[in-house]
């Protein structure tokens, strides 16, 4: 089991060069990965410092060596995914290998989408993201790309250079693993960073039967990541641990603890106590 934690661009010292010094304290405090949520306004809190996510993790894997990179998730259908193609093998020269890609099909709450006439309906969504990642990791091949679909049009487009890691960054799908669309799409990529039911509503842990569900949906996958967790740490760390020892022994293989924005110096405890371990 590998841990991550996120701790969003967004709120006091959520601004990229706070957020370098975090992921060094994160890197020394012994945490595997740090994920970042992917908003143009933070879960609708207008007003709310909000820092790009691409450009802060620039700053992250500069001040770091070891720790994994990523999205949690990046919202495909708001980006163009040739920019997106780009800005991914960029970042994973960059950190030299250490780029993760979460993605998803976004949140129709977020005023990046509702502010600028994207596309809310679910369906469409859906469309836009799974063409998106059909174009991005297509171009991380080196190879020209042509692509007529329905909402992108691509002709003999050429992007270099390829990613570091091979056969291509990891890509890992999002969303509630309740959706089919969801859980069809997680078992054609590298992993998945799913939940169960709505965020909006009260949380629900995925438990080890749904990590068997999970691993029985996407087949026998040598390699394939299943990211869980998504939430700040239990108050009880001895129950914690038996969940998440639970968890890994059914097939995952990241827990991933999330700390709220706000207070700078509770993020900064959060970082550095480090993983709560299992086991």
């Amino acid at each position: 089991m590998r841990y991550g934690i996120s701790i969003s661009p967004a709120g006091p010292g959520g601004d990229p060069a706070a957020m370098a010094e975090l992921a060094a304290e994160a890197e020394q405090a012994g945490w595997d990965g740090i994920f970042l949520e992917d908003y143009l306004v933070y879960q609708g809190h207008v007003g709310m410092a909000c820092y790009d996510p691409w450009v802060t993790m620039a700053a992250m894997a500069v001040a770091t060596k070891r720790v994994r990179l990523g999205t949690s998730v990046t919202p495909v259908p708001r980006r163009r995914p040739w920019k997106l193609a780009s800005e991914a093998v960029t970042l994973d020269h960059l950190s030299r290998g250490r780029l993760i890609l979460g993605v998803g099909s976004g949140d129709i709450n977020d005023p990046g989408f509702t502010a600028t006439g994207e596309a809310t309906a679910p369906a469409i969504r859906a469309q836009v993201l799974d063409e998106g990642l059909d174009i991005l990791t297509r171009l991380w091949t080196g190879e020209p790309v042509t692509f007529q679909g329905r909402h992108f049009q691509v002709n003999e487009l050429t992007l270099a250079p390829t990613p570091v890691q091979q056969p291509r960054i990891p890509v890992w799908i999002g969303g509630d693993w309740q959706v089919n669309g969801v859980r069809s799409r997680a078992g054609r990529w590298d992993g998945c960073c799913v939940y169960k039911g709505s965020p909006d509503a009260d949380w629900q842990d995925m438990t080890a039967a749904d990590v068997r569900d999970i691993r029985a949906a996407v087949g026998d996958r040598p390699g394939y990541d299943i990211a869980l967790g998504g939430r700040q740490r239990a108050a009880d760390w001895d129950r914690e641990r038996e969940h998440i020892g639970a968890i890994a022994q059914a097939g995952a293989t990241w827990w991933s603890e999330w700390v709220e924005p706000g207070d700078r110096q509770r993020t900064i405890d959060a970082v550095r106590r480090g993983p709560l371990r299992a086991g």
